[in-house]
């Protein structure tokens, strides 16, 4: 189950989507957040998981890394499905004393399902194709509005891409530690809910002094290389918005509305 998360990877590339510019993919991921809650029929939510399956395709990225990354969220969809299912009003379809399944109930748990799937795999994408320092300057480019108010946006967006970096470094870290212990016989896996949670303090416990220890490596390393901040620093990497941005965005906006239409005409 630990390696399967595959949050905050990258996967170098050459096809038009690893081409975009990352201020762009970031307001593309926004924009299809946006388009997946605006949609309150089946039929823009598959608008939005073609354009989803689409966005993979295009960006080569292997499909079977969308069942990785939702393999871990697993439990979750399925205890939303549920609560859907027997807390949704309508036309009963099944009943056992107050547990009662409604046809509303699972067509909302369906709809819900899905929603939660193209939510994470599109979100995923993003740093999938996107490198952490291309992910750093779209964010801080976004956000240079912010610095008019003395907003460190700079060190804001340093935060948050080492924070994306250092997870799947901290997943590994976790699936070590875990191997480690059960050859010494720890048992992780068997018990009740209190017992497999007292199991868990051998493993927290390294994992946050391994964490600790990395980032007071990495912040005497970034002082070693004279770091201060955002001022007066250049980039090596100049961003530039492309033919193919445009036509990204263009796709993006017609998507939304095609969305807004179909919940005017099919409500």
């Amino acid at each position: 189950m630990i390696k399967d998360i595959t949050i905050g990877q990258y996967f170098p590339g050459r096809s038009p989507v690893h081409r975009l510019d990352p201020r762009v993919k970031i307001l593309l991921a926004l924009g299809y957040i946006v388009m997946l809650f605006t949609a309150q029929n089946a039929w823009g939510l598959a608008l939005g998981v073609v354009l989803g399956f689409g966005a993979y395709v295009v960006s080569r990225i292997p499909l079977v890394m969308i069942l990785r990354s939702l393999k871990p969220v697993v439990p979750i969809i399925i205890f939303t499905a549920i609560l859907n299912m027997l807390f949704v009003e309508g036309a009963v379809l099944w009943q056992w004393w107050i547990i009662k399944i409604t046809r509303e109930g699972i067509d909302t748990a369906v709809f819900m399902a899905v929603r939660i799937v193209c939510l994470i795999a599109g979100t995923s994408l993003l740093t999938y194709t996107t490198s952490p320092i291309a992910l750093t300057d779209g964010i801080e480019r976004l956000m240079n509005p912010l610095k008019r108010f003395h907003f460190p946006v700079h060190e804001l967006a340093m935060m948050m891409t080492i924070a994306l970096r250092f997870i799947p470094t901290l997943i590994e870290e976790t699936d070590k530690i875990m191997s480690a212990q059960k050859a010494r016989g720890a048992d992780l896996e068997s018990g009740g809910l209190m017992q497999r949670a007292r199991a868990l303090v051998p493993i927290l416990i390294p994992l946050f002094v391994s964490s600790f220890r990395r980032a007071d490596e990495l912040a005497l390393a970034m002082e070693c290389r004279c770091y201060r901040g955002g001022e007066g620093r250049t980039r090596m990497k100049q961003l530039h918005l492309s033919a193919g941005d445009g036509v990204a965005s263009g796709v993006m906006i017609a998507c939304i509305a095609g969305v807004i239409a179909l919940n005017l005409l099919l409500p």
